[in-house]
């Protein structure tokens, strides 16, 4: 198994904090967000973590500061506009560095307190899981996508519904076999290449996708509010 941090993002939610500093490198309980995640992923896992040409230095000098090998995946893009998109990178990567391995995908800028080792011993070897997590409160839900189960499985997906029938949502923590790698291909060639859930949307109804439901602590940090509430 190899890992993707997605940490290529803009953040243009959070400006100004993340006009001169990359989303992920900003601070959470004394380290970079990202930090909290490299330090859930277990030793034996190879971890690559994506990143855009505005913010690589900055990426470089956090690199030198941990104790543990990442490899810093660079994109040749400088703006929002010329963004790739969440999913649009992950199929960049898996074709760029020839990925044949179960993919652990997690996005940078995700606080979360769940033993990632216990989701990957879930894992069934052949189908896409998703870490999934009741947010509590279905206003919330309205800003991610919103899951419904059938035992462990996904079987439908709304992303940010203006009426969420649950607050059961899907978390950017992700497992991918690489059997599904040509399906993700497909997908981005047909044009949408951002939201990550998404592709999960497409997903049901052509393969089935489990969940992991996890209870502990998951933060988003995907605006200047929800940033500001966690100091």
């Amino acid at each position: 198994m190899k890992s993707l941090i997605l940490a290529s993002g803009f953040g243009t939610r959070l400006y100004p904090l993340t006009i001169t500093t990359a989303k992920c490198l900003l601070q959470y309980k004394g380290k970079p967000i990202i930090g909290h995640v490299v330090d859930k992923i277990p030793q034996d896992i190879d971890i690559l973590v994506n990143t855009n040409r505005k913010f690589e230095a900055d990426f470089r000098r956090w690199q030198k500061t941990l104790s543990r090998e990442i490899t810093l995946c660079t994109e040749p893009v400088f703006t929002e506009e010329q963004s790739w998109g969440a999913i649009g990178s992950v199929d960049y990567w898996v074709r760029n560095k020839n990925i044949i391995d179960d993919l652990l995908i997690v996005a940078g800028d995700n606080y979360f307190e769940f033993d990632l080792s216990k989701f990957i011993s879930s894992y069934n070897g052949r189908n896409v899981s998703v870490a999934v997590y009741d947010i509590g409160d279905k206003s919330k839900a309205t800003q991610f996508g919103v899951v419904k189960l059938d035992g462990n499985r996904i079987v439908e997906f709304d992303e940010k519904p203006a009426v969420p029938k649950s607050s059961l949502i899907a978390t950017a923590c992700w497992i991918v076999p690489p059997r599904i790698f040509p399906i993700l291909s497909e997908f981005c060639s047909e044009g949408t290449k951002d939201n990550l859930g998404s592709f999960i949307a497409y997903l049901i109804g052509r393969d089935e996708v489990y969940a992991y439901t996890f209870s502990e602590l998951w933060l988003d940090i995907g605006t200047i509010d929800a940033y500001r509430s966690t100091q």
